[in-house]
């Protein structure tokens, strides 16, 4: 990669700048994202439950503002603000957010195709 792609791929973004999107009742998302790697920024209501899923995708998730019940690999756990966790590729996990709103920053690698705009392959 030569000096001038470098630059043109660099990226530099508020927060506040970046769309956010209603991924279902109660979630809203926001995304930057680059050829491997992809940080979401999700703000999810007071007693909303993600079901447990998996995917192929590592991810690291920072527990900006919580607490939240976590269910990974059939284990229940409770997290708090500034809590780090790391899920391994295809290991089953879920969550259900207590009595607040919840803030979570979501790390993926290889970027999360499938929450492109139209779910598309880049």
């Amino acid at each position: 990669m030569s000096d001038q792609d470098a630059v043109l791929a660099f990226q530099h973004v508020d927060w506040a700048s970046v769309p956010t999107e209603r991924v279902n009742e109660g979630i809203e998302r926001q995304m930057v994202y680059g050829e491997r790697v992809m940080v979401c920024k999700l703000r999810i209501a007071a007693h909303t439950v993600t079901p447990v899923h998996s995917h192929p995708h590592e991810q690291i998730t920072l527990v900006e503002q919580g607490p939240v019940e976590f269910f990974i690999d059939g284990q229940s756990r409770i997290v708090n603000t500034g809590d780090v966790l790391h899920f391994p590729s295809n290991i089953r996990h879920g969550a259900t957010m207590l009595d607040r709103e919840v803030v979570l920053i979501d790390i993926f690698s290889p970027i999360r195709e499938d929450f492109l705009p139209g779910g598309q392959k880049r």
